[in-house]
């Protein structure tokens, strides 16, 4: 499995990974698919913004799952600190897909000077919180029932991992 920069020739694997999380799973909490042109904006804006997106592909450079990150939240105060969101394809779970990914979304972040890495994950993923555990990420709250999706309320962990020994900010 090699991870590389995401190109506009992905966003067919893309789209389809994306949106199969939608359909199916709690991962995403949006309730609407996408077309690819959607996906291309929103390649296109991150490429503009300089966030990464990366994507993990096989010998054949097939797409087999993506990850980026962004800005936490939006005011000046948390500059030094982005939220991310790790992909995989519904056939290639659990091979160690999203496990590389997140190392090297992780390598990214401190090579552009963030200090915190944030991860909001729907509580009962345990799967997804276990690799952030494995990571080195720490459980730092809980929201109950702010979300809603196939007809239930859902949870919301927020997990981090500090990625740098700074004292203070630069």
């Amino acid at each position: 499995m090699k991870i590389r920069p995401a190109r506009g020739e992905d966003i067919t694997a893309i789209t389809e990974i994306y949106n199969h999380a939608v359909s199916t799973t709690t991962a995403i909490w949006n309730e609407r698919t996408v077309d690819e042109a959607n996906r291309m904006e929103w390649l296109t804006a991150h490429e503009e913004a300089d966030l990464p997106v990366l994507v993990a592909v096989d010998a054949e450079d097939r797409v087999a799952g993506y990850a980026t990150f962004g800005p936490w939240r939006a005011w000046d105060g948390y500059r030094h600190t982005v939220e991310h969101s790790v992909y995989v394809h519904k056939d290639r779970r659990r091979a160690g897909i999203g496990q590389s990914l997140m190392t090297a979304l992780l390598e990214e972040a401190r090579q552009r000077d963030y200090h915190v890495m944030v991860a909001g994950i729907e509580s009962g993923n345990a799967g997804s919180i276990h690799l952030h555990e494995k990571l080195g990420f720490s459980a730092v709250g809980q929201c109950r029932q702010v979300g809603c999706k196939f007809g239930r309320w859902l949870d919301l962990t927020f997990m981090q991992i500090i990625l740098d020994d700074r004292s203070q900010p630069d």
